[in-house]
């Protein structure tokens, strides 16, 4: 019976690493809770291979890393469906526009984001489908001193959607460019596809700002790509990462099926 964590395998030197000797089916002891807390803490991405997982047990695995958010009006005790797939459940392109194949963190548009995010390989295609995973905190590191300067204090509005007004369907909030790991104390940039503007500059000039930081924390040297295999259970730490799906697959003929969960996080300071 796995019970035990490993010390685990490297993936990049951007983040990541494997730990194969862990059976997420079954209830962790806190200890091994707190190994994975302090795997994510230091890599940033945990992948758990070869996990056997129905909806409900994904999420009891999120819930004992904290309080699993709801998705939309769906049932609570599950991990919810994500996929490239159309109202009649047949694959489809229709999705690859959208924001889960633009840079990202998961839902900063809402005050209080989520800390870490679960994701559960269910059905691939037959290869492709990849999602990539920048490392903020350590783009926020080589940055030169001047830029951390000038950033420093800034902050960022997101939102959901570019277009309308905000609403409870179409949040809005601001959050610190330069966030606060709050277990750690290390900085990160926190941007991505949901910032739309730079409070306190114009707007041309604070859009260039995102972006030349976008393009900076997306540099190869920072990002570590999953190609996944079926049965992978990923967590990554939304607080000190970007992400994308990657429709490197035939989308129109092949199925690409996730579960997901996240989980709530604290207020970005």
């Amino acid at each position: 019976m796995k019970r035990e964590l490993s010390e685990g395998r490297l993936l990049s030197p951007a983040g990541g690493i494997a730990i194969d000797d862990v059976d997420l089916a079954r209830p962790l002891p806190l200890p091994a809770v707190e190994r994975i807390r302090q795997a994510l803490r230091a890599h940033h991405v945990v992948v758990f291979p070869g996990q056997a997982l129905n909806r409900e047990q994904q999420h009891a695995f999120s819930a004992q890393l904290g309080e699993v958010e709801r998705h939309g009006n769906k049932r609570r005790d599950v991990a919810h469906v994500t996929a490239n797939l159309d109202a009649s459940g047949a694959p489809t392109d229709r999705f690859a526009s959208g924001a889960n194949y633009r840079w990202h963190t998961d839902k900063p548009y809402w005050p209080v984001p989520p800390a870490f995010t679960t994701l559960h390989a269910v059905e691939l295609p037959a290869r492709g489908g990849d999602t990539e995973f920048a490392n903020t905190a350590m783009a926020y590191d080589a940055l030169p001193e001047e830029t951390k300067r000038r950033i420093a204090g800034l902050r960022v509005v997101f939102r959901w959607s570019l277009r309308g007004s905000p609403t409870a369907d179409a949040p809005c909030a601001d959050h610190p460019l330069v966030r606060t790991h709050p277990e750690t104390g290390r900085k990160a940039l926190y941007l991505g596809n949901h910032a739309t503007q730079v409070i306190g500059l114009p707007e041309m000039e604070g859009a260039g700002l995102l972006e030349e930081l976008l393009r900076h924390a997306t540099e190869p040297r920072f990002v570590y790509v999953h190609r996944w295999q079926p049965g992978d259970l990923v967590i990554w730490d939304n607080r000190g990462l970007l992400h994308r799906a990657v429709a490197n697959y035939d989308m129109n003929h092949e199925r690409r099926v996730m579960h997901r969960n996240v989980v709530r996080g604290t207020t970005p300071f």
